[in-house]
């Protein structure tokens, strides 16, 4: 729901409105929030609110820790399960000083002028986010999948149908088209497919996507489970980033003329080791990369499952990357950034695409690999001028020389 200020201030008196929520994401790629009564909006969008910045894990210290949160109006929500009256609305926030400067470490704001700069040169960036979690239940104090189902499996042996339909009804009353959902491979994992979008809404999407899972796997008695690898013996979760760019409202990754999706695509292999620090953030990650096939290197394949990045079966506007090495725990806004940044400097240096991987990639013993550990990851993302030309220090640091899991 697009709108501006004044239309804002007028849906708020006529919807009855009693509570705006302000919402940011952290470093890791967590929500946060603030709520505010309706009388102090004016307020808010002038001057900002203020919060304890030295409370957020890798924000500010204590002697400088005044921040605020300036909605971004375009991104009004109404929280599909408050009431009708006294209704309860969301914004999504950049993040300043109180001298107005945009905060660096403001990873959303990051990837929006990351979006900007590049819709001056005449591109507008695409994506969609395509995210697996386990549904799981509390057993004796351990959690345990809530069925034993497999891909595409229906009810009994699908125990998730509930869950899902009720998650993609509120997606849709929020605005957010859902495109399709299923079981997946693990037991009690479950896929929901958003439409694709402007790579900002795309990931405001997916914050949104990720609090209504956990919403509504409360209300239904369980609890969703986005750990890259929750269960050694089962397929991982994976958080799928499909990338395109667009030229006068036309997708410029077009097969028939591949004059920017190959380069694009190289450039996304050529710095994918040096970025998956920031992909892949946990420990946990590496549990996941080469096993029931996540990718373990570097490849890419129009149909190879195994492949790191997959060009799917599409036609003209759905033509898209699909990076299939990201998991759950990254920060959403982060990751696409970097993703871009590394396609655009492929287009940028007109870099030539290896040879494509058409048979299980495990057999190939001459492509590079992935980091094998985390530590390994931080090594090369600290060693990478890539990293450094596009990542602000502070980021950087927080992600390579602090435990922040």
């Amino acid at each position: 729901m697009e709108s501006t200020i004044q239309e804002v201030c007028s849906f708020i008196k006529e919807n009855d409105v009693k509570f705006i929520r302000l919402a940011f994401c952290d470093l890791l790629g967590n929500q946060k929030n603030i709520s505010v009564m309706p009388s102090q909006l004016d307020r808010v969008f002038k001057h900002g609110i203020s919060f304890d910045a030295s409370a957020i894990p890798g924000f500010q210290n204590v002697d400088q820790s005044d921040l605020f949160l300036y909605p971004d109006v375009a991104t009004l929500d109404i929280l599909p399960w408050r009431p009708s009256q006294g209704r309860v609305i969301r914004f999504f926030c950049e993040i300043r000083y109180p001298d107005g400067r945009l905060y660096e470490k403001d990873t959303r704001s990051l990837l929006k002028q990351k979006c900007g700069e590049i819709q001056t040169m005449g591109w507008h960036v695409m994506s969609g986010l395509e995210c697996e979690f386990y549904a799981m239940e509390s057993i004796d104090q351990s959690c345990q999948p809530i069925d034993h189902g497999s891909y595409l499996d229906i009810f009994p042996k699908d125990k998730g149908e509930d869950l899902r339909r009720d998650i993609c009804l509120t997606l849709e009353s929020m605005g957010i088209t859902p495109e399709s959902s299923h079981h997946e491979q693990g037991p009690g994992q479950n896929e929901i497919d958003f439409h694709f979008d402007d790579a900002l809404i795309s990931c405001d999407h997916y914050m949104t996507f990720r609090w209504i899972v956990d919403s509504v796997a409360h209300t239904h008695g369980v609890i969703a489970n986005f750990m890259p690898k929750p269960m050694k013996d089962a397929s991982g979760n994976g958080l799928h980033i499909n990338l395109s760019l667009s030229k006068n409202n036309l997708n410029a990754f077009s097969l028939e003329d591949p004059t920017y999706i190959y380069p694009f695509l190289a450039g996304i292999l050529a710095h994918i080791r040096e970025i998956t620090a920031f992909l892949n953030p946990c420990e946990n990650s590496y549990e996941r990369l080469g096993e029931f096939e996540a990718p373990k290197y570097v490849s890419w394949s129009h149909s190879n499952r195994s492949a790191l990045v997959r060009i799917p079966s599409a036609s003209k506007s759905y033509v898209r990357l699909e990076v299939r090495s990201a998991d759950p725990t990254c920060n959403p806004y982060l990751a696409s950034y970097l993703l871009i940044c590394a396609g655009m400097d492929g287009i940028k240096h007109h870099r030539s695409l290896q040879k494509e991987s058409k048979t299980d990639v495990m057999f190939e013993s001459n492509l590079e690999m992935l980091p094998h550990s985390l530590n390994e990851a931080k090594e090369i993302a600290r060693n990478s001028e890539f990293v450094k030309q596009i990542l602000h220090p502070a980021i950087r640091s927080f992600y390579l020389d602090s435990n922040n899991q």
